[in-house]
């Protein structure tokens, strides 16, 4: 299974880069952790909303509905799927305090990128995770002289007790154990990609000149 980190691929050289994964594994499925930009994708590839998106074509996916010009792309919005045999969740949007206590229906424009009370709800009534993808940090994972993560994403990492976690939006590779689930800030997609073994659970690291 191809994974891969913040994509910003409405930029062309990164969607190029983006897109010679896909061409060069050939993979079954990929999972991505937002800031993807880029929806007409070669394998179905199950992604949450980052802060950085065209936020018309989230809101058609988030309604279940697939927009034009859109191909294998699946949104994981505060709900999960089985992929692979792996049941995997995803928490889309990044925190804002002003915003959080919202509901969902008063975001417009750009305030679209965020998450809410309500999708952090949503989450954590789900069940079975295996694996959890978020665009936002929890605490404990990054330091920057402080901890730029947020408390609600840490609280989901305790409710649903995942196997693993896979976290964009930082744009470096961190690894850290929190409420004990092994959570992985990814590195961006334009300076490499993941691979990850279903059985028993191994994500593995690759670096982008070993493919491009």
């Amino acid at each position: 299974m191809l994974v891969l980190g913040d994509a910003h691929a409405s930029d062309p050289d990164r969607c190029e880069a983006l897109l010679a994964y896909y061409r060069r594994l050939d993979p079954d499925c990929a999972l991505q952790v937002g800031d993807l930009e880029y929806y007409r994708l070669p394998a179905p590839t199950w992604f949450v909303a980052g802060n950085n998106e065209d936020f018309d074509v989230i809101d058609t996916l988030r309604a279940g509905d697939e927009p034009d010009g859109t191909r294998n792309a699946h949104l994981l919005a505060s709900t999960a799927a089985t992929i692979d045999g792996l049941r995997v969740a995803g928490l889309s949007g990044n925190y804002a305090p002003t915003k959080y206590d919202e509901p969902r229906a008063a975001l417009s424009g750009d305030r679209r990128r965020h998450f809410t009370h309500e999708d952090v709800d949503r989450a954590a009534s789900l069940s079975d995770v295996d694996v959890l993808l978020t665009h936002e940090a929890p605490t404990g994972l990054l330091w920057y002289g402080y901890d730029p993560g947020c408390e609600h994403v840490s609280d989901l990492l305790e409710t649903l007790s995942p196997e693993l976690c896979l976290v964009g939006h930082h744009h470096q590779h961190r690894e850290a154990t929190i409420a004990g689930v092994r959570v992985v800030s990814l590195a961006p997609a334009w300076e490499g990609y993941y691979t990850l073994d279903p059985e028993p659970l191994v994500l593995t690291a690759h670096d982008r000149d070993a493919i491009v």
